[in-house]
């Protein structure tokens, strides 16, 4: 076989480093923008001079102050809360034995020696006799648990206003403390008969929800794996 050149070294080696990497990178999730949406523009009428209604005016005698417009805010009133746990254990043995009696011929066991250079008392006398046994065994145990809550309050705003009247809302909270920054961003679909008269509404009663608790900072790494370790931790990783 012909030695590699310098050129296809050079590739091997850059499609090696690649690959590293690429185990080595943490996945960005992509996320939708949670910036507010404001209301959409209005041009007023010029107001008409001795008229008591005037079209430049939004007058509803028959409405509450509860959000239903696009750019109108509401506050999510955050109680999530979630526990599951799992456990599993698998084991299995097997067993195995195969015995071989030596021969008779004419009531007699035939014997024969093993060849050798010099002859030893332990080569001598051999019968046909055969022991075969084998042992396997298998046992696993895995067990896993997870507990997350989350409480707080939220104002976000409403994005759209969907045909059949459910509100699209989404929203985020940024809150820069110490050497770190935490955010909180939250987006899906209300319902306008579960807001209180309050303008709240839970986030059990949002569907579809979205909502994502992270941070930024000298914190926020302090607690992320090192890009060594994550490498080792790769699902690619052999061992």
């Amino acid at each position: 076989m012909k030695g590699l050149t310098r050129t296809e070294m050079r590739a091997r080696l850059t499609l090696v480093a690649v690959f590293v990497l690429s185990g080595c990178a943490t996945p960005v999730r992509q996320q939708e923008s949670y910036r507010p949406t404001l209301p959409p523009a209005y041009t007023y009428a010029e107001p008409e001079n001795g008229s008591i209604y005037q079209a430049s005016q939004d007058v509803r005698l028959f409405e509450d102050v509860k959000a239903r417009r696009v750019g109108d805010v509401i506050t999510v009133v955050l109680r999530e809360s979630t526990s599951a746990s799992k456990s599993a254990k698998t084991s299995a043995d097997k067993d195995q034995s195969t015995e071989i009696a030596s021969p008779t011929f004419f009531g007699a066991t035939p014997t024969f020696n093993l060849p050798g250079i010099i002859p030893l008392d332990s080569n001598r006398n051999n019968t046909l006799e055969q022991n075969l046994s084998a042992t396997r065994s298998f046992e696993g145990e895995a067990d896993s648990s997870q507990s997350n809550s989350l409480s707080g309050e939220i104002t976000v705003t409403i994005s759209d206003v969907l045909p059949n009247g459910n509100l699209v809302v989404r929203g985020e909270k940024w809150l820069t403390l110490n050497q770190g920054e935490e955010f909180i961003q939250i987006s899906g679909i209300v319902r306008p008969q579960d807001v209180s008269t309050q303008n709240t509404i839970l986030s059990t009663q949002i569907a579809d929800a979205r909502i994502a608790y992270s941070g930024k900072g000298a914190l926020a790494e302090s607690n992320r794996m090192g890009w060594l370790a994550r490498f080792f931790n790769h699902p690619v990783w052999p061992f």
